[in-house]
């Protein structure tokens, strides 16, 4: 046998061998959604399809860019929706991933109570509708919204942060110069958008020499109700010196008229 041969013998039985052992560790630790735990391919990136399913009907809808909500394009006038005309919207655009309704509300909910190899998926439909938001490129600086010291040390780590890890942007950075100065109630406790508002007024501020000024900002969360949180975080960096702030969500909630 001539040397060529030789060398595509032993290149078939690598591949054969690394085909056998592939199977033998599927079938002894077979791949599962990391959503539901039913098995799958490996090949599946990391969702059953029933799964991938309802998360593109949690994500395929028009929204309005100025609140969030959904809104078909011929709803709009002069760039908002009906529920927004009228409204004090701090931020200057939002984009998001979805509503939070079916498995993005449950992956959601997981990811913020430990489950962060969730990740993986979260992080991906948050850069997808950073991509397609229209801001991408304006961004000098990606804003987590900071939680309060001592639930950060409860939890161990800030989801929002988690995400902003997974953005792609030629020149934006991460700054957590934005700090929770107030231990706000948990806004899902509060009933009404006054009471949500109210909460949070006061809680956020820079950190000294901050680096905001000038800078066009993406504040990044995980769920948007009535936008509170986002408004007030807005209202500190522009009286930081902010020039532009955008928003980017994984899902808006509350998608009944809050008015």
């Amino acid at each position: 046998m001539d040397t060529k041969k030789t060398e595509q013998a032993f290149i078939l039985s690598k591949q054969t061998g690394a085909f056998a052992l592939q199977s033998i560790n599927q079938l002894l630790w077979p791949a599962v959604c990391i959503n539901c735990h039913e098995i799958i391919c490996e090949t599946d990136n990391n969702l059953c399809k029933n799964c991938w399913d309802q998360l593109l009907t949690s994500t395929g809808a028009d929204y309005c860019h100025r609140c969030g909500r959904d809104a078909g394009k011929f709803a709009m006038l002069a760039g908002t929706c009906p529920d927004c005309q009228g409204k004090e919207i701090c931020f200057d655009r939002i984009a998001r991933a979805g509503v939070y309704e079916q498995n993005l509300r449950k992956m959601i909910l997981a990811f913020k109570n430990g489950r962060t190899e969730l990740d993986s998926i979260l992080g991906f439909l948050a850069d997808s509708a950073l991509q397609g938001g229209g801001f991408c490129s304006d961004i000098d600086l990606f804003v987590p919204v900071p939680l309060h010291w001592s639930r950060r040390l409860v939890r161990g780590y800030n989801q929002s942060h988690v995400l902003a890890r997974k953005l792609r942007s030629s020149k934006a950075k991460i700054s957590t110069d934005l700090v929770r100065i107030r231990r706000t109630k948990a806004q899902p406790a509060m009933t009404s958008p006054a009471s949500r508002a109210k909460n949070v007024a006061g809680a956020f501020a820079g950190r000294y020499r901050h680096d905001f000024a000038g800078r066009k900002i993406c504040l990044i969360d995980d769920i948007k109700t009535t936008g509170a949180t986002l408004n007030e975080c807005s209202k500190t960096l522009k009286q930081a010196g902010a020039s532009k702030v955008f928003a980017l969500v994984l899902a808006v909630a509350g998608q009944k008229n809050t008015s």
